[in-house]
């Protein structure tokens, strides 16, 4: 696949402590296969649905021991001028922008209202060779507890055109670049314990959301919500047994009508 255009969801990497026992799981739930190790690049290990690159694992960083969690990164043309504008707005960078050898160019932030994201910049990794497919990566969506904060930090760092539900109880926005809808940004309310911290949430597809969850339970992991069917699949989210948190979607089973939005002034 090409470049991805500013801002758009173009790669997404864990850190955990057993990796093997990574490896094992989503190799379970998700289908995936995985590359050898580059030991060069922190035993950096790429992910595989139907032989083309969805993701990656790799073990912390000594003194980065801690809750394993997905990072979602977002397309950048130039990670230095991303990272002045992160800061600009009120963001931070936890890693400022790292060269990974001709790979390209990576950095990790944190929005205001807490929500971590990581940032890249192409070089002969463009990101995700396949999404929407079986395995492979295929939406993402901001939960916090400051919705007003990521509605202003993150059009404000990249190009995103905001839209809104068209319905009045649910605080849910999207953000577009150009035409095409990117990445959505939930409220996050009383069922969230207040231990829970802001997140963004990464959605796998599947071709089957119950046998999924299924697999995934049976190997550990905890179902946190759903499998529930919507206009756009039919999702569930789980912590998986090291305590990341992402959603499995088989986006061909729908129930609904796609709902009405409007832009955000």
């Amino acid at each position: 696949m090409a470049v991805q255009p500013e801002g758009t969801p173009c790669w997404a990497d864990a850190m955990f402590t057993d990796v093997e026992g990574a490896k094992s799981f989503y190799g379970d739930v998700l289908g995936w296969t995985f590359s050898e190790s580059s030991s060069e690049f922190g035993d950096y290990t790429q992910a595989y649905a139907d032989g083309k690159a969805v993701a990656a694992v790799v073990p912390p960083m000594p003194g980065q021991e801690g809750q394993s969690a997905w990072c979602l990164y977002l397309a950048s043309p130039d990670a230095e001028a991303t990272a002045a504008k992160i800061r600009a707005n009120g963001g931070e960078t936890l890693m400022d922008p790292m060269r990974v050898g001709d790979f390209g160019t990576m950095l990790l932030a944190r929005a205001p209202g807490g929500v971590a994201f990581g940032v890249w910049q192409a070089g002969v990794h463009e990101g995700f060779e396949a999404q929407g497919v079986p395995g492979a990566f295929c939406w993402a969506e901001v939960f916090t507890r400051e919705p007003a904060k990521s509605d202003a930090f993150f059009p404000a760092v990249f190009p995103y055109t905001v839209v809104k539900l068209a319905d009045e109880h649910v605080d849910f926005r999207m953000y577009e670049v150009g035409d095409r809808t990117v990445m959505g940004r939930m409220k996050m309310g009383d069922e969230f314990p207040p231990e829970v911290p802001p997140f963004l949430n990464v959605y796998f597809t599947v071709a089957d959301c119950d046998a999924a969850v299924a697999k995934a339970t049976e190997r550990g992991a905890v179902l946190r919500f759903g499998p529930m069917t919507m206009p756009f699949g039919r999702f569930a989210a789980l912590t998986d047994p090291q305590g990341a948190t992402f959603s499995v979607i088989d986006v061909n089973t729908t129930e609904g009508e796609i709902p009405k939005t409007s832009p955000v002034s």
